[in-house]
């Protein structure tokens, strides 16, 4: 990904922000005056996603004043003035960054922070979003000069391709009002026709449970949204103690005075959001973005906002942790999922480290524990999430009084119907899709971390010498069944070797030997018929016993030494 080319202004890659990046020092290399090291970062699973990056301890260094701002103390090695290109010390600082490096990608918020995603991958997320955002909303402004900007709200919001912005209605003066702009993302499946049709509708619609949306404008790549803004914030903004306008990473990242609602509240709370999803769902519209930001809060009454993010094809905040568990496949079990976790929330003050959870030992409330544990525990994760009927009918909600309590309803035309339904079946695919990846890769890693480990090894060793030892075992009773059965049916038989002849047996005469040929009758014509040879060992063996050497011939024997000359 890092080698594509750099994208146009206003124009950027539809890349999904929320998929994680992790990294891993590959080497280190020492130049004249510093030392750089090689960072193998990777986007998703897939090792084929990957590329590299090279970057200084003062690269690490701008990077830690970046996220100081959040409160967290980051494991950053310290400097060193005197010594730092020895080999020993940069071998222990590289195990240092590496330390680093794995507390900023893996904490849920830090990972998606446009600082970090600088850090490991420079290509995709070098533009400006700011000066693209400014741009965009200068070109509204143009067409519909009734709306005006007050300020720019920096970094509120924890998305990196959506900006934010104070702005005006010139008709009324005195309320303001909270413009968006937001880059178009990669589950965008509706075309742009119906797209348009779909964000009228939500424009239109008026419910206690959704926050009213003014206006709305969607572009080839990108939407501007405008509604009002709430001085009192959102839920997270409630629960933590903080003011909206301030630094997201500020805000959340290590909030010092947070505090969990009262059982009132978040029954309430809780009844409320639960008629806002009912609701989105009855009418076929997928959101799959609650969480404690997205819910706003005014006067004892909760309000879901961005309920657009679904149509634009933005992915989820928690889609990482929601393509763990294959359950959770659709987009109605992922917002009871994003419940639990605003439950969670409520209850405790924070979200949760990680998922499963199965200990609530310190919520007073059974009734709220009962219903984290059929959404977040683990037997829930792996059997599937309940409905959000089945929840609003439970103990902790069903008799919450409303306020309005006729039954809202969206009308959305047939045509549109249908088109939602599609992009919600691609949507629904696509995410089905990573997680069978996903589970493919733990299964592959779960494997090779198993042969690789110590007892493993072990284990294999202990089975290969026993299958040499009974290997050994077996040729040896190969050997000994050979040579019982060379020696023959009898047991007192004893081996016979077989270059020795077979002595005649006793008390039989050999055959008369047969007459020897001399010289002479040898070298006769060849007319003559030759006397046989001996047939057989006992015919060799009388051979041998009746020869005379008397019987021999002197030979004529030429002397050699002399010189013979031709006559």
């Amino acid at each position: 990904m890092a080698f594509l080319a750099k994208p146009t202004p206003g124009r950027l890659p539809l890349l999904d922000d929320t998929v994680p990046l992790t990294a891993s020092i590959e080497a280190s290399q020492n130049l004249q005056s510093h030392t750089e090291y090689i960072i193998r970062v990777r986007r998703g699973v897939s090792s084929e996603n990957s590329w590299q990056v090279i970057r200084r301890y003062s690269d690490f260094d701008v990077l830690n004043n970046n996220l100081m701002v959040c409160g967290i103390n980051l494991p950053l090695p310290p400097k060193k003035l005197i010594g730092n290109m020895d080999r020993e010390f940069i071998a222990e600082r590289q195990r240092g960054l590496q330390a680093y490096l794995d507390a900023v990608t893996q904490h849920p918020l830090l990972c998606a922070a446009l600082p970090v995603k600088k850090f490991l991958d420079p290509n995709n997320y070098a533009a400006n979003y700011t000066e693209i955002a400014l741009q965009q909303v200068s070109m509204f402004f143009r067409s519909d000069p009734k709306w005006e900007v007050l300020e720019p709200l920096r970094d509120i919001g924890w998305r990196i391709r959506k900006k934010y912005f104070l702005v005006k209605n010139k008709e009324q003066a005195k309320e303001r009002c909270l413009l968006s702009w937001v880059d178009l993302g990669p589950d965008k499946f509706l075309s742009d026709k119906d797209l348009q049709s779909s964000m009228k509708l939500l424009a239109g619609l008026s419910s206690p449970y959704l926050c009213p949306l003014l206006f709305s404008s969607t572009s080839e790549s990108s939407a501007l949204l405008i509604r009002p803004f709430s001085e009192a914030g959102s839920l997270r903004d409630h629960v933590c103690k903080v003011k909206p306008r301030e630094n997201y990473l500020k805000k959340y990242g290590n909030p010092k005075k947070f505090q969990p609602l009262e059982l009132s509240q978040i029954r309430l709370y809780g009844r409320q959001i639960l008629e806002g999803l009912r609701l989105l769902h009855d009418g076929g519209f997928f959101f799959g973005h609650l969480h404690a930001s997205n819910v706003m809060v005014e006067q004892g009454a909760c309000r879901l906002t961005d309920v657009e993010n679904g149509l634009l094809g933005v992915p989820s905040a928690l889609r990482p942790v929601v393509t763990r568990f294959r359950k959770i496949n659709t987009t109605e079990s992922m917002d009871v999922f994003c419940f639990g976790h605003l439950l969670y929330e409520m209850a405790y003050g924070r979200p949760p480290e990680s998922v499963p959870v199965d200990d609530f030992s310190d919520i007073p409330h059974l009734s709220v524990v009962s219903v984290l544990r059929s959404i977040l525990s683990t037997e829930a994760c792996k059997s599937g999430m309940p409905t959000v009927s089945q929840i609003i009918q439970t103990l902790l909600f069903a008799d919450v009084p409303l306020q309005h309590s006729e039954k809202a309803q969206i009308r959305v035309p047939s045509r549109l119907k249908e088109a939602l339904k599609a992009a919600k079946e691609r949507l629904e695919k696509r995410l089905q899709e990573e997680q069978k990846m996903l589970h493919q890769h733990r299964r592959l890693t779960r494997a090779q971390s198993h042969h690789g480990s110590e007892e493993e090894r072990k284990r294999r060793k202990i089975l290969a010498r026993k299958k040499c030892k009974q290997s050994t075992c077996e040729n040896e009773d190969d050997v000994s069944l050979r040579n019982n059965n060379n020696s023959g049916s009898g047991a007192s038989s004893p081996p016979t070797c077989p270059s020795s002849p077979t002595p005649p047996p006793t008390g039989v005469l050999p055959p008369p030997p047969p007459p020897m040929l001399d010289s002479s009758s040898s070298s006769s014509s060849s007319s003559s018929v030759a006397t046989p040879l001996p047939q057989g060992r006992p015919a060799l063996l009388s051979s041998i016993q009746a020869f005379n050497k008397d019987k021999l011939k002197k030979a004529r024997t030429v002397d050699r030494s002399r010189p013979v000359f031709p006559t």
